[in-house]
């Protein structure tokens, strides 16, 4: 059995955005799976709001680095999957319409998967996910395969919708500058099997930029040289 996570003990604060960085193969990925229940550990556990954790569950909702679009279903109907379990069929038009607008995809409630562009599909997994209303929202590397105006766009309303919905938001992502733009905390995790080398607040507040805010500058020159960089860019 391959020895991935070494006594990592991390506790996250309700409405807080924490962001995980670290080496590529580190267990970013193998942290998160574990604690939306799709993965179970050796040994420890995880819990929420003092339950542990057993399973998948709809209170901790799983936005997966590929897109989870289901490409026979419009948007509408893949973000209806995020509120099946509401019974008023008035109401859930009303959730499902009001998550589509927040993440800017009116108009395209009826455009399957293949019709929208990498960044409009990021943002209908979205839109599904804040429609099930989780207590827990957990993104692996939301970015991933995005285009470099795309990837502004998106991490721009993640952080608007957090700082407007204050769902806890935890976030895998190798991107520095993402990290300390989105989170309330950055957590960095060393290299296989990993352990917790850094987990540092992030009080400052949005919009950011850390080549104008000296102290989140350097808190960036730090973050590179932890993860093995000798320069910042």
């Amino acid at each position: 059995m391959m020895h991935v996570l070494d006594h990592i003990s991390l506790e996250f604060l309700e409405g807080e955005m924490v962001c995980l960085l670290g080496p590529s193969g580190c267990g970013k990925s193998t942290l998160l799976r574990i604690i939306a229940g799709f993965d179970t550990p050796a040994s420890g556990e995880v819990t929420i709001d003092g339950e542990k954790v057993r399973g998948p569950s709809p209170h901790h909702i799983f936005v997966f680095q590929h897109s989870g679009l289901l490409p026979w279903m419009t948007v509408w109907q893949n973000v209806e999957l995020g509120v099946r379990n509401v019974g008023d069929v008035r109401a859930r038009g009303e959730i499902i319409q009001e998550n589509i607008d927040m993440v800017d995809l009116t108009g395209f409630e009826q455009h399957y998967p293949y019709q929208l562009s990498g960044g409009m599909q990021r943002r209908a997994e979205l839109a599904r996910a804040l429609a099930a209303n989780p207590d827990v929202l957990i993104m692996d590397e939301p970015f991933n395969g995005l285009d470099f105006l795309s990837h502004m766009k998106i991490r721009e309303e993640i952080v608007n919708m957090h700082e407007l919905l204050r769902k806890t938001t935890l976030v895998v992502t190798h991107d520095i500058d993402d990290a300390l733009l989105m989170g309330d905390r950055v957590v960095v995790m060393s290299g296989r099997p990993a352990q917790v080398t850094l987990n540092r607040q992030l009080d400052f507040p949005h919009p950011r930029d850390p080549k104008k805010n000296t102290v989140l500058g350097d808190a960036r020159d730090e973050l590179f040289l932890m993860l093995g960089v000798s320069y910042a860019i």
